[in-house]
């Protein structure tokens, strides 16, 4: 990695060099750090970003070296329906005491992520002592189902009312929505199920005058 190499994008005869190692992190690696960043910036709105660097406090590796009771405590005043004006009086108490216990604690050393977390605090009862900082770890796990599930429903909703269809009553577009965005579950469904559930079903059938019948 010492070694030097012509500079990228400029005439070998200009002589600048610069080494393996400084290539492959200046021109690469921090090329695609920048990348990355400017990415989720334009995906996640300042809100979304704050929440998850909050989230991110609970990581239990390295010894929880990027636990913040402040950052933790203020996901309380986020998810305020969650949480009672009491819960968040005592969250902050609550949070000092959580991380020194975690940390004394010989089998929290093996956890590596937010899940292992959780199933190590329900086998140590730790759930129970710690109630308010369970419910944010029970937050943090279901985040990634909930913005997935906004994200799905966004989606389809431009897929489904368009320029051409925007003019959809409320009933008829949320069923479409759903038939969208479960379109796995239906494709399992077979067509003659459901043609013998809808003739079952009497009340969807129309009452036909006798005289037009005879």
């Amino acid at each position: 990695m010492d070694e030097e190499i012509p500079v990228r994008d400029r005439s070998r005869l200009e002589g600048r060099t610069v080494t393996n190692l400084h290539h492959y992190r200046a021109e690469i690696f921090y090329v695609a750090i920048d990348k990355i960043c400017v990415e989720m910036d334009h995906r996640f709105s300042e809100g979304s970003n704050l929440v998850l660097k909050c989230f991110s406090c609970l990581d239990p590796k390295n010894s929880f070296s990027r636990f913040d009771v402040n950052k933790l405590a203020h996901l309380a005043d986020i998810y305020h329906a969650d949480f009672s004006d009491d819960d968040r009086g005592t969250i902050r108490e609550q949070l000092a005491t959580y991380i020194l216990h975690v940390r004394r604690h010989v089998s929290f050393s093996t956890c590596d992520d937010v899940k292992s977390l959780a199933l190590k605090m329900v086998e140590t009862e730790k759930d129970l002592l710690f109630p308010l900082v369970y419910k944010l770890i029970e937050l943090a796990l279901i985040l990634p189902v909930s913005t997935a599930s906004v994200e799905r429903a966004f989606s389809a909703m431009k897929i489904i009312k368009s320029k051409l269809r925007n003019k959809i009553r409320n009933e008829w577009f949320n069923d479409l929505m759903i038939c969208y965005t479960e379109r796995e579950i239906f494709k399992s469904v077979r067509d003659v199920d459901i043609i013998r559930t809808f003739t079952t079903n009497k009340s969807r059938k129309g009452n036909l005058p006798r005289d037009f019948i005879n």
